[in-house]
């Protein structure tokens, strides 16, 4: 009897004991798959991509995000495929801006970044460096597809502005939103080294959204926010929205740390901010569905849930790590 009952004991404690050397090697294979498969982001730039067009055609170079501002205001326009939706965004955003600059303290930039399409996007973006000329419209080419937050990052390592702008190609939000994130802005009191950034939101939107969206995309979009919420980012309801303001220094900051370059990129920027202690404030922005969307909305969604998990294990077992602030080539 006390032998069976030994033998019992020492089964249940070998069972133990493999369950935790079976878990130790799993958690191993993890970690090793997720350093093997984490991707080295790669900011050197394709010699073509130093280099904006002037209205008369001549080649000049990009500045860099570690220069010091020397305008009010840039605006990063990330743009895939986008010659048929990029002239109603930017006849709005031209309209606006060109009003705004009768103040003459107000100097801007629109760099409309074409992210390696295949139709006439860098052709229509240079008509608008024609009219206004390089000093206010420059148009940056990617030799290949980077994916928008590849797209966004690049726009923003060129840039001059004190202050920049990420706004969508669509003009799915109303660009004269930009006093309203600014007044966001300067709502954040304590900016440490003056880095703050300011997140346009359609959280407000969610509930006629919801209505309109069929059972099964509510479904996944809800999780998507769980899962933001579970890994990544609290206290923003609405990380994905294409209009968000940073200082100059948030934005060096953040983006000097940045790894995932396509849909869940903004995800990573306010997970890196929090990390940093960057304040953050969300408010809320006008926005109308555009047709045209790149989102595809199962697989997009799916590419989404999956970069979501990777940016908190890659940073929590040591994969990705927080950057200094480094000049790009």
């Amino acid at each position: 009897m006390f032998t069976g009952i030994w033998m019992m004991d020492f089964s249940l404690y070998d069972l133990l004991q493999y369950s935790l050397t079976l878990a130790l090697i799993v958690l191993l294979l993890v970690v090793v798959v997720l350093h093997v498969s984490a991707n080295v982001v790669d900011q050197t730039r394709h010699e073509k991509e130093k280099h904006f067009l002037t209205a008369d055609g001549k080649e000049e170079s990009f500045p860099s995000l570690m220069d010091p501002p020397s305008l009010e205001l840039s605006v990063v326009v990330p743009s895939y495929n986008e010659e048929l939706r990029l002239p109603v965004m930017m006849d709005e955003a031209m309209e606006y801006l060109e009003k705004r600059q009768k103040n003459p303290s107000f100097t801007y930039e629109v760099i409309v970044v074409d992210d390696g399409s295949k139709d006439k996007t860098t052709e229509v973006a240079m008509k608008y460096t024609k009219k206004y000329g390089a000093q206010k419209v420059r148009v940056l080419t990617l030799v290949k597809n980077r994916g928008k937050g590849g797209a966004v990052r690049m726009g923003t390592l060129s840039s001059r502005g004190r202050l920049i702008l990420m706004a969508d190609a669509d003009g799915a939000t109303k660009f004269a939103d930009i006093e309203k994130v600014e007044e966001g802005l300067e709502s954040i009191s304590e900016k440490p080294d003056n880095m703050a950034i300011s997140c346009g939101s359609r959280a407000h939107l969610e509930k006629e959204s919801v209505a309109q969206r069929s059972l099964f995309r509510t479904f996944l979009m809800f999780g998507f926010h769980f899962l933001v919420w579970f890994f990544c980012v609290r206290g923003i309801k609405d990380t994905q929205c294409g209009f968000k303001l940073f200082t100059r220094e948030a934005a060096l900051k953040t983006f000097s740390s940045l790894h995932v370059e396509r849909w869940a990129f903004d995800v990573e920027l306010l997970f890196i901010a929090q990390c940093f202690d960057i304040p953050v404030v969300e408010v809320a922005v006008n926005w109308t569905e555009i047709e045209g969307s790149k989102l595809v909305p199962f697989w997009s969604w799916l590419q989404m849930g999956r970069d979501l998990v990777f940016i908190r294990l890659r940073y929590l077992t040591g994969a990705w790590r927080l950057e200094a602030e480094r000049k790009t080539q």
